[in-house]
């Protein structure tokens, strides 16, 4: 079963910044690809960024872009979104999930693509 543990959120100002991380456990971290997602209050969950098992390929939403940057580390089973330029809108509830097999970017975006979430990592953006 795999297993997985988001830390790193908190409480910043806007235009600060935050490292998100998800330790990954139970199988091989590197035959699967990862994603991050998000939940803001009285919202669905959405999409923010995805990485293949390399880090080759990385995906990331419009309203992310140039601000955010999903990397992994295989040695250390784990996968990184570092925050950067936070807006207030950033604040929600941030969520890695897990998906076995071959990426594919339509596929990475959809939170139904993912067989294994983490409990999630709150991330409050302050004016």
């Amino acid at each position: 079963q795999v297993q997985l543990v988001e830390s790193g959120g908190g409480l910043v100002q806007a235009g600060g910044s935050l490292r998100l991380s998800c330790a990954f456990s139970g199988f091989t971290f590197s035959s699967y690809f990862m994603g991050w997602f998000r939940q803001a209050p009285g919202k669905d969950r959405e999409f923010v960024a995805a990485i293949n098992w390399s880090g080759g390929s990385t995906d990331y939403a419009d309203s992310v872009k140039g601000r955010f940057t999903i990397s992994r580390d295989n040695g250390k089973n784990t996968v990184y979104l570092q925050m950067n330029s936070l807006k207030e809108e950033d604040t929600a509830v941030y969520y890695c999930g897990a998906r076995r097999g071959i990426y594919a970017a339509g596929q990475a975006m959809s939170g139904r693509t993912y067989d294994y979430w983490g409990q999630g990592t709150q991330v409050t953006v302050s004016s």
